[in-house]
């Protein structure tokens, strides 16, 4: 089958979609009971995705799927049907002194192309929030997840025959790269495209498509423990961003501490070095380390480690004499994802949150919290990292836009 008559169909699918809230809620809920009815069967094609792919690869605990990992997707798929649908929402009304009403409502953005790499319960939430926005989604995943994905499509479409929907209000394109230019190339059928995955996938999205480009994904994560910060929360704080779960876009990249603090690094570093983190340091935390991190772990940084998203248990620390220091070290080397400070001088908070330019800002709390479902949002469809339309997590307010309404009663413009 050509791609056009992929888009062509969804076109189609999407002129028919018109269904009630309750219908998509309950379609969302059968969703979520077959997921977990099918896990041996998702666990099955799992596998044969994890059998091609070298366990120490950054992506393997993002492509790995378990039955508690399909169990928290139940539940996010849960918790999307129990929220307000945000369609249809009148955002402001008025009338005119010629008589014109006229008012402004919420709509769904289209048709939404995905393309992502190696995370496949990036298509349930695809499907989860855009069905429920009444968005058509085009998904094209990554060949590390190809298994995975055709598994996980598969139930999909089963619960919609059951429904009497039709399985084209969303796709999955074949793996191979040259369905990923035709998605980006599918204008007049596909009208936002948005990219979940590396830095280079998202800036080939950025450059080839045609079609507009929501960006999301990459992160280069900061947390900054200042002059006053207390040193129990910010060794609890850096292990749970750094540690949680490394191979996530709001995993932990780089501590920045005060000079002032640099005796209390071996306590911050301590629990770090016994989870097996790798260090970059500079030349200064280097000094202090070395007579306490475990060697095999501490390396001297070099300035390719700065502005780098790991993506695996590395990171690096960075040394300043002063609050301004810090903040131009993530002004320049930030992705504008997620930054966070640990301090108790409250004109630092209030500094922190006001001037640094990243899509969630923290003081005090750890930058895993970075996602959808902890925003109270259910799910997320993304990161968003610029400013135009979205910013932060996507979820569904995010995949709507607006149009206006106008009405009369024979009026005519002089």
């Amino acid at each position: 089958m050509s791609y056009n008559q992929y888009f062509e169909n969804a076109q189609i699918a999407a002129r028919k979609l018109n269904i009630t809230s309750e219908t998509i809620n309950r379609v969302l809920i059968d969703l979520a009971a077959e997921a977990i009815a099918q896990t041996n069967y998702l666990l099955e094609e799992n596998q044969k995705d994890l059998d091609r792919m070298d366990s120490t690869n950054p992506n393997y605990d993002r492509l790995k799927l378990t039955a508690g990992r399909i169990q928290d997707i139940a539940k996010d798929i849960i918790n999307v049907a129990g929220l307000e649908n945000p369609l249809g929402h009148i955002l402001s009304e008025k009338t005119m002194p010629n008589g014109l009403h006229i008012s402004k409502i919420s709509v769904p953005l289209g048709t939404i192309g995905v393309i992502y790499e190696a995370r496949p319960n990036v298509t349930f939430d695809v499907f989860t929030l855009c069905f429920k926005t009444g968005n058509i989604s085009i998904l094209k995943g990554g060949s590390d997840a190809a298994y995975s994905n055709q598994a996980i499509i598969s139930v999909i479409h089963k619960v919609l025959s059951k429904n009497n929907i039709d399985v084209n209000v969303t796709t999955l394109l074949p793996v191979e790269r040259e369905a990923a230019d035709a998605l980006l190339n599918a204008v007049g059928y596909v009208d936002v495209i948005i990219p979940r995955g590396s830095q280079g996938l998202i800036n080939h999205v950025r450059q080839t498509s045609k079609v507009p480009v929501i960006e999301t994904g990459a992160g280069i994560v900061h947390t900054y423990f200042d002059e006053s910060a207390d040193l129990k929360k910010g060794t609890d704080i850096i292990f749970n961003s750094k540690t949680r779960r490394v191979s996530v876009c709001n995993a932990l990249d780089c501590a920045i501490i005060h000079s002032e603090r640099l005796k209390d690094l071996p306590a911050l570093a301590k629990p770090l070095g016994e989870a097996g983190v790798e260090i970059f340091a500079d030349e200064l935390s280097y000094i202090v380390l070395k007579e306490s991190y475990p060697v095999q772990l501490l390396h001297k940084a070099g300035p390719e480690h700065f502005g780098t998203e790991f993506l695996s248990m590395k990171m690096a620390v960075k040394t300043v004499d002063t609050f301004q220091q810090a903040l131009d070290h993530i002004a320049v080397h930030s992705s504008k994802h997620s930054e966070a400070i640990i301090t108790e001088d409250p004109e630092n908070m209030e500094t922190f949150l006001n001037r640094v330019d990243a899509a969630a800002v923290y003081v005090n709390t750890s930058t895993a919290f970075t996602d959808g479902a902890q925003f109270g949002l259910g799910a997320e469809i993304g990161i968003s990292t610029q400013k135009l339309h979205a910013r932060g997590p996507m979820g569904l307010q995010e995949l709507t836009s607006y149009k206006w309404l106008v009405k009369g009663n024979g009026q005519t413009r002089p």
